[in-house]
C-alpha cells in the first residue's frame, strides 16, 4: 500500500477521532470513554510532534506525543500515543508512524518517550519493542473498565542514542 506519513492538520481531526474511538471501543487501547474535542486533544499534545498516515484524503493512523510534567526538568520526556485504523492493522503502517515520530522527537530535543499499555494490547507491544522500546515495569490493576474489568499497565519507554 502506498502512503505518506506527514504533519497531522487540524482539518483531520474528524478521521484521528474516529480512529481513536475505534481504539476506545476495543477496551484495551486506552481507559478513555471517548475521544475529546480537538480543542482538548490540541491543548494536551505538542504541536512539533504529531502524525498522521495518509493515502490520499484518508488517514490510515496517526501518532503523538505529549508532555509527562510541567517541571522543566523533564522538558525532553513524553508520553506516546499512537493509534490504527481497525482496516490497516497489520500492515506496518504502526511501524513507520513510530519510527518517523521517533526521528521527529529527536529533532525537536526529546531524549525519552514513553507509554503505558494495557498489557492485553500485545500488537502496540510488540510493535514498541520492535521500535527500540524496552519494559521498565507495570502497574498492577490500575485502571478498571466501564464494564468492571481491571486492567494492568505495562510502562514501557525508549531512551534516544542520539539527545540527552
Amino acid at each position: 500500500m502506498d502512503y505518506k506519513v506527514e504533519a497531522m492538520k487540524e482539518s483531520d481531526w474528524s478521521q484521528v477521532a474516529k480512529i481513536y474511538t475505534e481504539g476506545i471501543v476495543t477496551k484495551i487501547a486506552t481507559f478513555q470513554n471517548e475521544a475529546p474535542s480537538w480543542e482538548e486533544w490540541d491543548k494536551g499534545h505538542y504541536e512539533s510532534c504529531r502524525l498522521v498516515a495518509r493515502t490520499g484524503d484518508i488517514i490510515l493512523g496517526w501518532a503523538a506525543l505529549s508532555p509527562v510534567s510541567s517541571r522543566c526538568v523533564y522538558a525532553g520526556v513524553a508520553e506516546l500515543s499512537i493509534y490504527i485504523h481497525n482496516q490497516y492493522r497489520g500492515q506496518k503502517v504502526g511501524t513507520a508512524l513510530l519510527e518517523k515520530l521517533i526521528e521527529l522527537s529527536e529533532e525537536n530535543g526529546f531524549w525519552t518517550l514513553q507509554s503505558g499499555i494495557i498489557k492485553e494490547n500485545t500488537s502496540s507491544l510488540n510493535l514498541h519493542r520492535k521500535c527500540g522500546f524496552r519494559e521498565i515495569g507495570y502497574r498492577e490493576r490500575l485502571g478498571k473498565m466501564d464494564n468492571g474489568k481491571w486492567h494492568d499497565v505495562v510502562l514501557v519507554e525508549r531512551r534516544s542514542k542520539v539527545v540527552g
